[in-house]
């Protein structure tokens, strides 16, 4: 089926003489308001659609650019973590939101710096309040996410009123799509009840060693069989679009093999990974479904032999971009985990990322808690975009890729 291109798209094109016209035509039509209606009050519609436009329009990363337009469309690169179950105006992460314009949030289950078993999450009620209160701040829709794979890695727990889940490991052993459906079209279906429009899922690692301690052992591999994995995967991947839910495929380019495990520190795969792990990324992205590639904070040698792969050109860009073909959002694998925070200082993380292709930085504040890290992670790539170590190109494609995706959320 051929998509006309969004509002959202042409405005990426208009120069700035042209965009009131737009944004005043776009206003008066059925997708304005069938999709966002109900969500956004007229007058404030008006100012988002203007920030949207403002948004796309060409960086300058000349020494007088202003900060606020690198800033606005470098906040859009970021998915931040927060504390609490509830927000309002003084929350930490609505000054992010209302200010520094970020593009995204996490949600968890437990807060590990603290030890504490509150966090984000006590019941499906409170979960939808915290959602709209957080999309009520937001002057761009937020890519609201979660790591809800099912089993081990499951922050809607049976403890906080929300249906059972298995693994994928138990999914792929029974290797019935029809069971795997049902599971999935139960979380799916949990997630957008609540306003969740971001699942970090499936995992589509082979699972090449059992006795790994981060997918093996966790369960979260469907399979050592690509074949297995992809088919399984889509299934999943089909439950959340029927539910108006997104879904990031991980770890890329194959976290399977490792040994070690990249939350706690540096990973080397370059002796146990074999290209054969590639091949469910490459699938799911060629069918078409795939919304977000998310890639691993692992070294292997055989494809770059100085830079871990969220930090690697060549692993998202020569392989991912270039060889598949794959031209949608690329989010990292949490920015704080051991094997970035521990090697690499948080301007050459950035830099390295972006460089590399990344579209969405996140810091997922629950490896260890940093109450600022919106406000620095945007300065430095004010930074380096001013000092023309960032192409200004590269934030605007980004921007781009995400607000493209963005405009699937209300269809």
């Amino acid at each position: 089926m051929v998509v006309a291109p969004s509002h959202w798209q042409l405005l990426i094109s208009l120069s700035p003489s042209n965009i009131h016209k737009h944004i005043r035509a776009f206003m008066k039509t059925n997708t304005f308001r069938h999709r966002w209606g109900k969500l956004l009050h007229p007058v404030m519609a008006c100012v988002t659609l203007a920030v949207f436009g403002m948004l796309m329009l060409p960086v300058s990363s000349t020494a007088d650019e202003p900060k606020t337009d690198i800033g606005t469309k470098a906040g859009q690169m970021l998915m931040i973590g927060f504390r609490g179950l509830a927000v309002d105006s003084r929350s930490p992460i609505m000054q992010d939101i209302r200010n520094r314009n970020i593009g995204g949030v996490i949600l968890f289950d437990y807060d590990v710096p603290s030890s504490s078993p509150v966090r984000n999450i006590s019941s499906g009620q409170q979960v939808k309040n915290l959602v709209s209160d957080l999309q009520k701040a937001a002057s761009i829709p937020l890519f609201i996410a979660i790591d809800q794979e099912g089993g081990k890695v499951c922050r809607l727990k049976e403890k906080f009123g929300f249906p059972p889940s298995v693994s994928a490991q138990y999914l792929g052993s029974l290797n019935s799509v029809e069971t795997t459906k049902r599971y999935a079209d139960a979380t799916a279906e949990t997630l957008a009840s609540m306003g969740i429009n971001l699942n970090f899922a499936p995992v589509v690692d082979l699972n090449v060693n059992p006795d790994n301690p981060v997918i093996g052992r966790l369960e979260r591999s469907f399979s050592d069989d690509p074949a297995v994995v992809t088919r399984h995967a889509l299934t999943v991947i089909d439950s959340l679009h029927n539910h108006g839910v997104l879904s990031a495929i991980k770890h890329f380019p194959g976290h399977g093999s490792s040994i070690n495990d990249s939350h706690k520190g540096f990973v080397d795969i370059t002796d146990t990974w074999s290209t054969e792990e590639l091949r469910p990324f490459e699938d799911i992205v060629k069918s078409g479904r795939c919304d977000m590639v998310m890639t691993a904070h692992i070294f292997n040698g055989k494809l770059d032999h100085v830079w871990p792969a969220t930090l690697s050109s060549r692993v998202t860009g020569e392989i991912l971009r270039g060889n598949m073909g794959y031209a949608g959002v690329v989010v990292s694998d949490d920015m704080q985990m051991n094997a970035i925070r521990q090697h690499y200082g948080l301007e050459t993380a950035i830099e390295r990322a972006i460089l590399a292709g990344v579209d969405i930085l996140v810091f997922a504040n629950n490896s260890v808690f940093e109450e600022d890290i919106a406000s620095l992670a945007i300065a430095i790539i004010e930074k380096l975009v001013r000092k023309e170590k960032i192409p200004a190109k590269s934030i605007d494609e980004s921007c781009a890729r995400i607000i493209k995706l963005k405009e699937k959320l209300r269809r």
